[in-house]
C-alpha cells in the first residue's frame, strides 16, 4: 500500500521509515514559529529547563503581530521579553508592522515543500498550501521544541477533497472554503489531514490556496495540504525543493467531491464558522463595521478585489471599513498600485500590518449589539473583543460590497470582469 503526502513527510522526519496513519512518531522540526500572544509562555517554559540555548536558532522565528503596536505597558513588556530573548539566542524576530505571522512565513520563504513546521497558533496549517506539513501546537509543547527540535505526534489519516468545475463570477476561494466547512461541519475533519486537489485548486494562485489551507482547522483538521507545482516554485522564488506527492495507491479515510460551478458567494453567520449560508439568505443584514485583512484574506490579491469594487464609490456613512494589509510587503505593493489611495478615498481606515481587529486585543472592537462582516477565519462570541457583537465571515468582495451598502450585499452586482486597473483607471 502506498503512502499519502503526509505519511511521506512524517516518515522522512522520523527514525521510523515506514510511518503510516495511526502510528505515533517523534519528528524533527524544520521551523518553529511563535508570536507575541503565545511566545512569552513558551519562552518562560523553556527557561524553566535551565538550558542556555535553543536547539537551532536558525530554525526558530518570533513575530510580533497580535497586539501591535502595543496597546499597554503589559503587552510592551511581553514584546520586550521576546526581543531580548531573540537577540540573546540569535533568533530572527519580525517586529511591529512587519505583518501577520503566517503571511510572513510564506512570503519570506521560511518553509519549503516537504518541511514540517509548527507554530503556537492554530492557523499554522496555512503553509500546507506550499506542500508543507504544518500545524499549531501549545506554548508548552513549543518550549520542548525549542529545547530539542523534536515533537511527538500521531500520524493523521487523510481526507481527499476534489474540486472540479469553474468558480462563477463573484465567487472566490474564501467562498469555496466556507462552503467546504459548512458541508463538512466544524468537527467533520477532526484530526485529519485535508488534501485539497482537483482542477480548481491547480488553477488557483498561491494567495487563494493559502486561504483554503488557513481555514482547514475550522473543520477540525490538523493540516490542509496541497501538491507543489510550478506556481509554488515561482512563489518560492527559485528555492530548491523536492515536491511531495501521494502514491497512486495511497489510502484515504474518505474522498469528497465538490462541483464549484454551483457555488454562490457564501457567508458564515454568528456564532459558528460552519453556520454557512448563501449571501442571498442574509442579504440586507445591517452592519456597523467591515474588516478586510487577517492571515486569511489580507494579501495583495484580496486588496485588489476590494479596491476594484470600491473604486469611485464611498463607504456607507453608518458603516466603518477597516483595512489591514497582511504584511509590510503587501502594504508597499498596494501603495505602489494605487490601491491604498483608492481605498482611503472611498472612506476606508488603513491599519498597520498585523492581525488588527481579528483577535480583539485592542483595535476595531465592535460595540454591544453591532454586526460586523470580516474576511477573518473565526466568528465565535468574543472573537473581535466583544461577546455581545455578531460577526459574519465572507470574501473580500462580499465585504467590500457590503461596506458600500452598509448591509450584507451580494458582490456579484459589483464585480467587473477586469478587476483592479491600478492608477491608470483613476
Amino acid at each position: 500500500m502506498g503512502k499519502t503526502m503526509v505519511e511521506k513527510i512524517i516518515s522522512a522526519h522520523s527514525e521510523e521509515e515506514e510511518v503510516k496513519a495511526g502510528d505515533f512518531a517523534v519528528v524533527d522540526v524544520d521551523l518553529a514559529m511563535s508570536h507575541d500572544a503565545t511566545g512569552p509562555i513558551a519562552v518562560k517554559a523553556f527557561e524553566e529547563y535551565s538550558r542556555d540555548r535553543v536547539w537551532d536558532p536558525a530554525k526558530v522565528v518570533f513575530i510580533l503581530d497580535h497586539a501591535t503596536p502595543s496597546p499597554n505597558e503589559r503587552v510592551s513588556a511581553l514584546h520586550k521579553m521576546l526581543r531580548d530573548f531573540s537577540a540573546d539566542q540569535g533568533i530572527k524576530l519580525f517586529d511591529v508592522g512587519e505583518g501577520v505571522c503566517h503571511q510572513i512565513v510564506a512570503e519570506k520563504g521560511l518553509v519549503t515543500p516537504g518541511n514540517i513546521a509548527v507554530g503556537t497558533d492554530s492557523h499554522t496549517c496555512s503553509y500546507g498550501a506550499l506542500n508543507v506539513f504544518s500545524f499549531g501546537i501549545g506554548s508548552t509543547d513549543m518550549s520542548g521544541v525549542l529545547l530539542t527540535g523534536k515533537l511527538w505526534l500521531k500520524v493523521p489519516e487523510t481526507m481527499k477533497l476534489i474540486y472540479s468545475g469553474k468558480l462563477p463570477k463573484g465567487v472566490y476561494s474564501k467562498d469555496l472554503m466556507l462552503n467546504t466547512i459548512g458541508r463538512l461541519g466544524a468537527a467533520g475533519a477532526d484530526y485529519l489531514a485535508l488534501n485539497f486537489t482537483g482542477n480548481v485548486i491547480r488553477e488557483m494562485n498561491i494567495s487563494e490556496r493559502l486561504t483554503m489551507s488557513n481555514m482547514a482547522i475550522e473543520c477540525g483538521a490538523k493540516v490542509g495540504i496541497m501538491e507543489a507545482d510550478g506556481k509554488t516554485r515561482e512563489y518560492l522564488n527559485g528555492k530548491n525543493f523536492e515536491p511531495i506527492f501521494d502514491d497512486p495507491d495511497a489510502s484515504f479515510v474518505d474522498t469528497v467531491e465538490f462541483n464549484v460551478s454551483e457555488i454562490s458567494p457564501q457567508v458564515s453567520c454568528p456564532h459558528q464558522v460552519d453556520n454557512v449560508k448563501s449571501v442571498t439568505e442574509v442579504e440586507g443584514t445591517l452592519l456597523s463595521e467591515v474588516y478586510i485583512g487577517t492571515c486569511t484574506n489580507g494579501r495583495l490579491e484580496d486588496l485588489r478585489i476590494a479596491a476594484a469594487i470600491l473604486e469611485g464609490k464611498k463607504v456607507a456613512p453608518e458603516c466603518r471599513l477597516l483595512v489591514c494589509p497582511a504584511s509590510r510587503q503587501v502594504l508597499l505593493q498596494a501603495m505602489g498600485e494605487g490601491i491604498i489611495t483608492s481605498l482611503v478615498e472611498s472612506g476606508a481606515v488603513i491599519i498597520p500590518p498585523g492581525c488588527g481587529p481579528c483577535p480583539g486585543t485592542h483595535m476595531g472592537v465592535p460595540s454591544e449589539g453591532e454586526n460586523v462582516i470580516s474576511t477573518a477565519n473565526r466568528n465565535f462570541k468574543g472573537r473581535m473583543g466583544n461577546n455581545k457583537a455578531s460577526i459574519y465571515l465572507a470574501s473580500p468582495a462580499t465585504c467590500a460590497a457590503s461596506s458600500i451598502e452598509g448591509k450584507i450585499a451580494d458582490p456579484r452586482r459589483y464585480v467587473c470582469g477586469n478587476g483592479w486597473q491600478g492608477s491608470a483607471s483613476r
